[in-house]
């Protein structure tokens, strides 16, 4: 689908059945930005261009090279490089954050370092005040985690947005308009009671219950935090669209 003057459109590209777009729908929505969902874990084909406003990446269980498991990747990954190229707007989740980072020359690796699940302190670091995304949030946001892979370094020239205590790349951004985070600002706390407890006791997390409690005390200033940072997210994609109108 091309822009016009009339819509901004988002492609989303989902991993996995449970890691849907969220409550971001509704924000960016909110803002004049229309997600077009891909199921790619369904084999729903993925465009070879992006013609799209924006492009969304989210979360899911394999790293971004995994393409003997997921072969969708290799087509995400193009899409990635091709919004970094052209300036298109770009926000990447869990996975998606991952990716952004190693298309563009930075580093992951599989089961590396302490697994995050559940709501964790983040924080905002000195570079985020002057994010076009980021600046002015809370110094120190809730946001849930999921987790075991992870950012190990960041591509030259990004700038470096947020940490955690056990994972300090959980955000940064490449160029002047994509985003990555290694947290899941799109999803609540309701969403933890459907996690896998075999998977969760592999890595000694505590269970569903116990994360969804304290997911649950942290939503709503979690909800503040991130609808500022969606709202944000699409105000940037709006305003390409406008730039590009004739």
């Amino acid at each position: 689908m091309s822009v016009n003057s009339a819509t901004a459109t988002a492609l989303v590209v989902q991993h996995q059945s449970g890691g849907g777009l969220g409550r971001w729908a509704e924000w960016l929505s909110e803002r004049g930005v229309t997600p077009q969902v891909v199921r790619a874990y369904e084999r729903e084909p993925l465009p070879d261009r992006l013609e799209h406003s924006a492009l969304i990446v989210l979360g899911g269980a394999h790293l971004p090279d995994d393409d003997a498991n997921a072969p969708w990747l290799p087509a995400t990954r193009a899409l990635v490089r091709q919004a970094v190229a052209e300036g298109t707007p770009m926000f990447g989740i869990c996975l998606g954050g991952q990716m952004l980072a190693q298309v563009t020359g930075g580093e992951v690796r599989g089961n590396h370092g302490t697994p995050e699940f559940g709501s964790t302190r983040l924080s905002l670091r000195a570079e985020a005040a002057a994010d076009p995304v980021f600046h002015g949030l809370p110094a120190h946001p809730p946001a849930i985690e999921n987790h075991v892979d992870a950012i190990t370094a960041l591509p030259a020239g990004a700038h470096w947005l947020v940490s955690s205590e056990d994972c300090p790349y959980q955000g940064f951004r490449v160029g002047s308009a994509a985003w990555g985070v290694q947290f899941h600002p799109e999803t609540t706390a309701e969403r933890i009671l459907k996690w896998n407890r075999d998977r969760l006791d592999r890595h000694g997390a505590p269970d569903p219950e116990a994360l969804h409690a304290s997911a649950l005390r942290d939503e709503p200033a979690a909800t503040e935090t991130w609808r500022t940072v969606a709202h944000r997210f699409a105000d940037v994609v709006t305003a390409g669209v406008h730039l590009r109108e004739p």
